[in-house]
Order: C-alpha cells, then structure tokens, then sequence
C-alpha cells in the first residue's frame, strides 16, 4: 500500500524530504496566520530548545511567548505613532536630579497607571522650560505602553480644530472622537487668551471627560491667573472645577529645566 502524499496547498512546498523543504512549509503556514514572528524565530528555538534539551511543549511555549512580545512591543509602537506626540519622552530620560522640587515618587507612581483606571486629571503648572511637557508625554507614553488610546495635543491646535469642524457641522462627531481616548494630553493651556467662543469649546471636551476618561493638563498659569486668558469667568470656573476635582497637581515650578541644562551643557564645554 503506498504512503499517504501530503496534501497540497497553494503556494506550500510538499517536499518534507529535507530540513529546507520542513523550513519553507512551516514559514508558509505561519505567515497564513500571521504568525510572523513565529515564521522568523521557529529554527533559531527549535536549535536552542535541542541544546538545552527542552521538551517539545517547552520550545512551542517559548515559539508563542516570542510572537506574543513581539506583538505587544509593535502595538505599542503603534499607539505611540498614533499620539501625535510632538517628541517621544520618557520618565527614564528626566534628570529629577536637577529638579528636586518636582515629586519624582508621584510621578513614578502615576505612570504606573491608576489614574487611568480611575479617570483622575493630572495638571501639570509651571513656568515655561520647567519640564510640564516632557513629563506629560512621558506619563503618556508610559499609557501607551499599557496598551491605551492616547492623544496629544495642544489648547490652541484642539480649539481650531474644533471650529473647523464646526464650520463643517462636523463638531459632535469629533468632540465623540475625543471622548473615545483613555487619555488626552492638552498641552500648553493659558498661554494666550481664549475669546467666549473658543473657551466654550475646549470646555466641552474636558466636561465630557470629566470622571469618564483621563486627562492631562499642562499649564504656565497659577490657578488664581487663570481668569486673565479666560475672561468668561463661569466658563473660567466651570474649567478649573473639571480639572481640579480628585486631580493630581504637580507644581514645576518657575526656573527653566532646559535653560539650566543647556547652561551645564556649555559649562561643560568649556
């Protein structure tokens, strides 16, 4: 009686006669299902699963676990590209060192991620080039890399956008859109006054997400100045009530991070 022939599918080799022909089949099936990392690693675990002896559940173990981190570090990539982050910083690159005022324990525990889970605001207030910015991508990549939707963007940028889209009787669609990330990041809030028109919308994303979804605020402005950038004083109040209930303030505060880095930097050069 003559051995069964391999079944034939379209663009698989059926020659198994030789570890090339084995190679060729199983790189075609992993690649049908996306299995790319499999498809790439397979003959490199399967050497090292021999010299170390390792059983047959073993190497198949440490086949998925490699696809699985390789899947985890792309879409993470990915949630990163799709923050429109203007700069990709990370807690790791902050000297706390020369900011000793700044709570770096705080910091530290938010980024590992319960305010998210409890859709708590975070406001960020100092003087321009104290780090607010830095630390605010920093906690937002530190989101990404937990697997949530971020969004960066500026108070400026979000208002034009949202006029635009008003313009276009667009606005309830996008102002959705913005209620869908697990957190915003809104950088720069009060660096320029703000007429009634574009207050009122920029106040309907941060009401919306107010205990629905996390926020991220930076600001140059004390709270107590706020008024001098939103003359509308119940718009005004309406704000700073969203932001600072149950929100995690950290002051910068009011000399320049990066003036005194680029000042050590020339020192050193010297």
């Amino acid at each position: 009686m003559n051995a069964p022939q391999p079944i034939a599918h379209a663009g698989v080799p059926t020659d198994r006669s030789s570890s090339v022909g084995w190679h060729a089949t199983i790189q075609q099936y992993a690649r049908q299902l996306c299995l790319t990392t499999v498809a790439e690693q397979f003959a490199r675990l399967a050497e090292e699963a021999v010299s170390r002896k390792q059983s047959h559940l073993g190497y198949l173990e440490a086949l998925l676990e490699a696809e699985i981190e390789e899947r985890e570090r792309r879409a993470v990539i990915r949630r990163i590209k799709e923050a429109h982050f203007p700069a990709v910083k990370t807690l790791e690159e902050f000297d706390f060192q020369s900011a000793p005022h700044i709570p770096a324990a705080q910091v530290r525990r938010l980024s590992e991620g319960e305010y998210l889970e409890r859709k708590e605001p975070v406001v960020l207030l100092g003087e321009t080039g104290t780090g607010k910015s830095h630390l605010a991508v920093a906690l937002a990549v530190a989101a990404c890399r937990q697997r949530k939707r971020v969004r960066f963007t500026t108070a400026a940028e979000l208002v034009t956008e949202m006029i635009e889209a008003q313009g276009q009787l667009q606005l309830t669609r996008l102002r959705s859109r913005w209620m869908r990330y697990d957190l915003v990041v809104l950088d720069e809030l009060g660096y320029v006054v703000m007429p009634d028109a574009a207050a009122e919308l920029l106040f309907q994303v941060i009401a919306g997400r107010a205990e629905q979804a996390a926020i991220i605020v930076t600001t140059n402005l004390p709270f107590s100045e706020w008024p001098s950038k939103i003359p509308n004083a119940r718009l005004c109040k309406a704000m700073l009530d969203r932001l600072t209930d149950r929100a995690h303030i950290i002051e910068t505060g009011t000399e320049s991070y990066r003036f005194r880095r680029t000042m050590a930097r020339k020192g050193g050069k010297k």
